[in-house]
């Protein structure tokens, strides 16, 4: 392959060097040394040692990697079908588009989709629907330990920092929480200025305690009170894990620590930024939930609670047992499942580490309702929530209100590029660099922000209404079917167990009993 390359190679630029000598012209020339170029591409190829298709396909393997450079486009736009894409479907995408577009999104001709498929859920809707309700539903966060409050809207911005996330779509998102009346989740990167444009905040601590931590790295108690007591910060949030990495730490790169992020996480500019994968502030289920006492007591009474991906039911269990023995409960518990992710993760988390969503929610909902204290304490569900079905569907399983982060990006512009990690963004979205940051301007993403998350909430509301309900407190799991096999369809109150009020504490059921032994207020089991 060599001698043929460079023998073909220096004959054909010979001829043509000759030939552009003989008749003249400008025209020659250039491509006498456009084969100049590719005989030193080819020479190059051949000589270097990373690529094995380069050094035996020398010029024509490059095609091999322009192709593979495109392939996610090309699947996105030509080759997938509307409703089989990932991690969102086009139909999807398109809907939440024409929804923060303002443009009515009805489809045409009927359902894509297997209805016949293993899996398909479906709404049990009602012969005799009901009116909608007349004034959009607000769930109240706050225990009897709680002595601020909040009323939190049915779908709200989920997690997303400052760091993963642009100025501008930072300050669109909260923008556009100011004027919708819901909530903005800092995510643990802290409150930055672009999150101070009158959106009620969800302030999350993480374990980094950005915004709030000392030189060392620890929790700083002052400062944290002195931020929280802002009338803008609504609810803390303690971050235990998240759905796309649970059980491990973050990292931003050096070079994104610009002055304007230390500043807002209290780190060194141009230093590597590390959140561990364990918090220093607790070690068992006991001392979490001393401090999550703490933590709302350092926050002035407003809601305090914790976001997690479930990882067994165990340790949902051991931290309900140091609940009840220690007479504390938090105001709300966030369930992020392993579909959730908006930035970056090692695909092995993403793709085989965490319960989804379901399993999760149910888990938490159950747990609390088995010793007697879901009264006491909220639930928000996050996790590829994008459309009322979506909500009406996580509020069944057990949620109060639902959190929406990549929908909420592709409200504001999010094509779904997932280049999230490169800081190439093509939109403006998840990047730090100042020339595609300007592709997305502020006051259009922030009306689309607001049109978006009004019409998923109002589309819940009519499915409520559809299936003969006057309020979301009346949705019941056996209003939810799912199709096991063939001809096998069953509702969610013959899927899963589904404990009473107090039956942990008293009798355990045979389904949960192991656990429930298992399970130490003590000790995080692995």
């Amino acid at each position: 392959m060599l001698r043929f390359f460079v023998l073909a190679g220096l004959v054909l630029l010979g001829a043509l060097t000759v030939l552009a000598a003989a008749i003249g012209g400008w025209g020659w020339w250039l491509l006498a040394a456009l084969l100049l170029v590719l005989a030193l591409v080819g020479c190059y190829d051949l000589l270097q040692r990373r690529h094995s298709i380069l050094r035996n396909y020398p010029v024509l393997g490059h095609l091999r990697f322009l192709l593979e450079g495109i392939r996610p486009e090309l699947q996105q736009y030509f080759i997938e079908r509307n409703y089989d894409g990932r991690p969102y479907d086009r139909d999807t995408r398109s809907a939440i588009y024409q929804r923060a577009k303002g443009i009515k999104e009805e489809q045409p001709y009927g359902t894509e989709r297997d209805l016949y498929a293993t899996g398909y859920e479906y709404l049990v809707h009602s012969t005799a629907p009901v009116p909608t309700m007349d004034a959009t539903p607000r769930v109240r966060i706050g225990g009897p330990d709680c002595t601020q409050p909040y009323d939190m809207a049915l779908l709200n911005v989920s997690a997303m920092s400052f760091g993963s996330l642009s100025a501008n779509a930072i300050e669109a998102l909260n923008r556009g929480a100011a004027i919708g009346g819901f909530a903005h989740d800092t995510g643990e990167g802290a409150i930055s200025p672009y999150h101070r444009n009158g959106g009620d905040l969800v302030w999350e601590i993480g374990s980094g305690y950005f915004g709030a931590r000392t030189d060392d790295g620890r929790f700083d108690e002052r400062e944290f009170a002195d931020k929280a007591a802002d009338d803008q910060v609504k609810m803390v949030s303690l971050k235990l894990s998240q759905g796309a990495k649970p059980g491990i730490g973050g990292v931003l790169p050096a070079a994104k620590v610009s002055a304007e992020i230390a500043r807002t996480r209290d780190i060194p500019q141009g230093e590597k930024c590390v959140s561990p994968a364990y918090h220093q502030v607790f070690s068992t289920p006991r001392e979490l939930m001393r401090f999550v006492a703490h933590f709302r007591e350092l926050a002035g009474g407003k809601p305090a609670g914790f976001k997690l991906c479930v990882g067994s039911r165990v340790d949902v269990l051991a931290i309900c047992k140091a609940m009840v023995a220690e007479g504390v409960t938090p105001d709300f518990i966030v369930v992020d499942g392993a579909e959730g992710g908006t930035g970056a993760a090692p695909l092995e988390y993403e793709d085989h580490v965490g319960m989804p969503l379901t399993e999760g929610l149910l888990t938490v909902h159950n747990a609390l309702v088995g010793v007697g204290l879901r009264d006491r304490v909220r639930i928000g569900a996050s996790g590829k929530v994008s459309s009322g079905i979506d909500v009406v569907k996580r509020i069944l399983q057990g949620a109060d209100y639902t959190n929406a982060a990549r929908a909420m990006m592709q409200a504001v512009g999010c094509i779904q590029s997932q280049k999230c990690h490169t800081n190439r963004c093509p939109v403006g979205v998840a990047t730090q660099d100042p020339k595609r940051m300007r592709a997305l301007h502020v006051p259009t993403k922030t009306e689309r922000v607001v049109r978006y998350q009004a019409a998923v909430v109002d589309q819940a509301t009519q499915v409520i209404a559809s299936m003969g309900l006057t309020s979301f407190e009346e949705l019941r799991p056996h209003m939810l079917r799912r199709r096991v096999h063939d001809g096998v369809i069953a509702s969610y109150a013959e899927l899963f167990d589904h404990l009473e009020p107090g039956q942990l504490l008293a009798e355990p059921p045979a389904s949960w009993e192991h656990d429930w032994v298992l399970a130490d207020p003590d000790r995080f089991r692995p």
